[in-house]
C-alpha cells in the first residue's frame, strides 16, 4: 500500500490503483489463427502491434498477448511456433513503453517473453509446466495465475465442480 492505494510492481513498471479502488484494464490480443474471440484477425505482427497501440489509446493499462489458443478443443502449438508469433509483438509493444503481459503456459516461452520485454506472465495453466514456477521466480515480473481443467483439447470433458470456494 502507498498513500492508501496499491502498487503492483511488474519489472520496470509500477501499476497503481487508489482508494476508492479503480480497475486496471487489460486489452487482449490473440496472435493465433483459431482463437475463440479474435482468431486470425491479428495473426500478423503488424496487425497485432497496431491493435495493441489502439487499445492503449482507448485506455488499456496492460496489453496481454497470447500466441497459443486455449479455446475448448484447441490443439497445442510448438514452443518454437509460439515464440515466433509472440516475441516480435512483445518486443514492439514494450519498445513503446507499454506494459505487456505474455499469455503462455510454457516455461521457456515465459523466459523468452520476459527477455523480450514482457512485464507480466499470464498463465492459464497455473504455472504447472515443468520449470514454470522457477521461470517466474527468477524473473522480475508480475504474475497472473489462472486455472483451466485439463488442457484445451480436453477441458470441456465433464467440466463439473462440486465446490469452488
Amino acid at each position: 500500500f502507498c498513500g492508501g492505494g496499491m502498487i503492483w510492481r511488474c519489472g520496470k513498471h509500477c501499476l497503481t490503483w487508489g482508494v476508492p479502488l479503480s480497475p486496471l484494464v487489460m486489452g487482449v490480443i490473440n496472435v493465433t489463427p483459431d482463437s475463440f474471440s479474435d482468431g486470425d484477425v491479428y495473426f500478423s505482427t503488424d496487425k497485432a502491434v497496431t491493435q495493441g497501440m489502439a487499445l492503449l489509446e482507448e485506455g488499456a493499462d496492460i496489453i496481454d498477448v497470447g500466441a497459443e489458443s486455449t479455446r475448448p478443443g484447441a490443439q497445442p502449438v510448438t514452443e518454437e511456433e509460439e515464440k515466433r508469433r509472440l516475441l516480435p509483438v512483445i518486443e514492439a509493444l514494450a519498445a513503446t513503453g507499454a506494459v505487456v503481459s505474455a499469455d503462455t503456459m510454457k516455461a521457456n516461452v515465459m523466459r523468452a517473453a520476459v527477455a523480450a520485454g514482457a512485464a507480466i506472465i499470464n498463465d492459464v495453466n497455473g504455472f504447472r509446466d515443468d520449470g514454470a514456477v522457477a521461470a517466474i521466480a527468477a524473473a522480475d515480473c508480475g504474475a497472473v495465475v489462472m486455472h483451466m481443467r485439463g488442457q484445451p483439447c480436453t477441458m470441456q470433458q465433464a467440466p463439473e465442480y462440486a465446490d469452488v470456494v
